[in-house]
């Protein structure tokens, strides 16, 4: 085990993530450090070009966490957005004429309610994640580096609910496709389980606190994903998922 790397979500700034990294480390043992992308540098995730400034935000944090550990390779957390970018990052294939190198860097991506099948608008992640999909599909750089994603089984959606759950419906129709499914509020529990990877459902955990607690950052989220990705790593087993009860 070595240094932990954290990436936000669309939006976000690492000050969000500040609470998470505290626990996160206090939990493992380990360094854990944010990348620091400003919120507002997301919305240029409408082009190639601003994927290009949140992939060189990503890997300053990378590299200085490297620095800090030579010979060990990194766990890279990506919550929401920031783990489907995460997977671009591992790429070797130069983009937009830059090499980013992460796969020589990383050797764990562990996702937190990130839209990796998506349907939806940028502002969903729908155009980056179907770019990845295209061209790095699913968990496409194992064994060298290890893939666990993880959904929130908070909210199902409701067109006749309550506020929240018609807010879900909404959200969950536009990335998947089904309105009524389950998910964390934000995120389906269809678009965040990663094909390929190891998968966990996580009953009662939201997307962000602003959903609900707990969330995946939280205290009593913490030891429930990362003990699960430990668990998988020992075993290589993973929980098969129940999308549709």
């Amino acid at each position: 085990m070595g240094p932990i790397v954290i990436i936000g979500g669309f939006l976000s700034y690492a000050r969000a993530y500040r609470g998470m990294q505290q626990e996160l480390s206090a939990h493992t043992g380990q360094p854990v450090s944010i990348a620091d992308i400003p919120g507002h540098e997301w919305l240029l995730a409408v082009s190639s070009l601003g994927w290009a400034r949140l992939l060189a935000g990503l890997d300053r944090a990378v590299q200085q966490a490297a620095r800090s550990a030579p010979g060990v390779k990194i766990t890279l957390v990506g919550h929401s957005a920031g783990g489907v970018l995460a997977r671009l990052y591992l790429s070797p294939d130069p983009f937009l004429g830059r090499a980013y190198q992460g796969l020589e860097r990383v050797n764990h991506l562990i996702t937190l309610g990130s839209p990796h099948h998506s349907k939806g608008s940028w502002r969903r992640g729908g155009r980056l994640s179907r770019y990845i999909e295209k061209h790095y599909p699913g968990a496409y750089f194992q064994p060298e580096v290890r893939y666990t994603s993880f959904a929130g089984k908070f909210l199902r959606g409701d067109r006749a609910g309550s506020r929240s759950q018609r807010w879900a419906y909404d959200r969950y129709q536009e990335i998947c496709g089904q309105g009524n499914a389950w998910g964390d509020g934000l995120i389906p529990i269809q678009a965040a389980l990663l094909k390929g990877s190891d998968q966990v459902i996580l009953d009662g955990i939201s997307h962000y606190s602003v959903f609900g607690n707990p969330w995946y950052g939280s205290s009593a989220a913490i030891p429930k994903w990362w003990g699960r990705a430990e668990d998988g790593h020992a075993s290589g087993q993973s929980e098969q998922p129940s999308v549709g009860s």
